[in-house]
């Protein structure tokens, strides 16, 4: 019989086209074949699926390298803002300025230090006297750096029994203007 469409002989429906098959699919190797095409198709979608997770892993990794990346340059903007600091304050101690605030202090207890003295000695009343004795120790002190008088501080290290101790017992060397006062 020829088909009309293609111009062929059309083979009739034998019983030796199911030998075939049925050999084929009985052979071995076409089971063998079967079987590697399955594992072939399973390792493929396995493939497809890690794919996709590494990609998603890539794009955690990114995520995160970048924030650790913003972190440190904010960490080395403070750094270097500390580092500033750090130097500033350097200088202005090497340039002498904290040691000036230490002689204003000095100069201050050492005012303090003659009032309260000339407060045990004219005690009757007390604010009259403390103000009193405040204005005569900041003239003793200016007297002193002025040059008119010798510098009181410098003498009483060098006359103090038992070294530097704070609870020295001063030797009087020079006379205070309560004793010379008395005296004339």
């Amino acid at each position: 019989m020829i088909s009309p469409v293609y111009g062929f002989r059309k083979a009739p429906y034998s019983s030796v086209n199911m030998e075939t098959i049925k050999t084929v699919v009985t052979h071995p190797f076409f089971w063998g074949f079967l079987l590697g095409f399955l594992f072939c198709v399973l390792s493929l979608v396995s493939h497809f699926k890690t794919r996709n997770e590494l990609k998603r892993l890539k794009g955690h990794l990114s995520d995160k390298l970048e924030i650790e990346a913003e972190k440190m340059s904010e960490m080395k903007t403070q750094i270097e803002k500390l580092k500033g600091e750090n130097e500033n304050l350097r200088m202005k101690i090497n340039s002498g300025r904290v040691q000036n605030d230490y002689q204003s202090l000095e100069r201050e207890l050492e005012i303090y230090a003659r009032a309260e003295k000339g407060m045990v000695v004219n005690a009757p009343g007390f604010a009259q006297a403390w103000e009193k004795a405040k204005e005569s120790a900041v003239g003793e002190l200016e007297a002193e750096e002025s040059g008119k008088s010798l510098p009181r501080r410098i003498f009483k290290k060098f006359f103090t029994k038992g070294g530097t101790s704070i609870d020295a017992e001063v030797v009087e060397a020079l006379p205070s203007e309560s004793t010379t006062k008395s005296a004339s």
